[in-house]
């Protein structure tokens, strides 16, 4: 099913052109059950995470439960076995998180994780809730910081416009949570958010910089032809 997904995933890309380049795939490769906490920008997050599947091998993600009715991203959702969690039922919500952790650590399973919660196309980083960082510290694995470079130069969320686009998907080094407690959580996802902004801001710019080198060379082309 993940598979299917993936391929489905992957043409969708393609029709609205949009290419997702992969690095620090060797971080995303390793046999370990770990947390993989990603930043939120978009339903088009879902594609970029299919895109780069077959390299993360085994893994599950969990999505708020509204996510299901979204069209496709809901089906390719549903395909891959998504865990889904209600976000205003906090409790409830901890329960699956921690349910799902110990039969993922028992088999090498990652958990990917949107820890910011609601998508917002801003250009920024938003703050992280503390439910995947509870969850890595209690079960003891690290935890995988994911970037996706900003959507900005390509999606304007007000005027309902996408164009088309690169985005750089970059798996950072892991950040172990091996003999921290409930009183590390605070100091453990400012250390994991900042680490995310840093590479988030590099790696938009570097974005920028070239739509704007592929935008001069486009106006000097055209003025040498006319």
């Amino acid at each position: 099913m993940v598979v299917t997904a993936s391929k489905f995933c992957c043409h969708i890309s393609k029709v609205i052109n949009l290419t997702w380049t992969l690095r620090g795939a060797e971080n995303l490769r390793k046999d370990q059950s770990c947390v993989i906490v990603a930043n939120h920008q978009s339903s088009l997050d879902i594609l970029g995470m299919f895109d780069i599947w077959p390299v993360m091998n085994k893994t599950t993600v969990v999505a708020k439960r509204e996510l299901l009715y979204v069209w496709p991203f809901g089906v390719c959702a549903w395909l891959c076995g998504l865990i889904f969690i209600d976000r205003y039922a906090a409790d409830k919500a901890k329960d699956t998180l921690n349910k799902a952790m110990e039969k993922l650590k028992a088999n090498n399973i990652k958990l990917w994780v949107f820890p910011e919660g609601t998508r917002r196309n801003t250009g920024v980083i938003h703050e992280f809730k503390k439910g995947a960082f509870n969850v890595a510290i209690q079960r003891q694995v690290p935890i995988q910081p994911v970037v996706f470079s900003s959507y900005r130069t390509f999606l304007n969320d007000e005027l309902r416009i996408l164009n088309s686009g690169e985005i750089i998907i970059e798996a950072l080094p892991e950040i172990s949570t091996k003999g921290m407690t409930h009183d590390d959580v605070n100091r453990l996802i400012q250390q994991t958010r900042q680490v995310m902004i840093d590479k988030f801001i590099e790696n938009t710019k570097e974005i920028e910089l070239k739509d704007t080198q592929n935008s001069l060379s486009d106006c000097t082309m055209h003025n040498v032809t006319i």
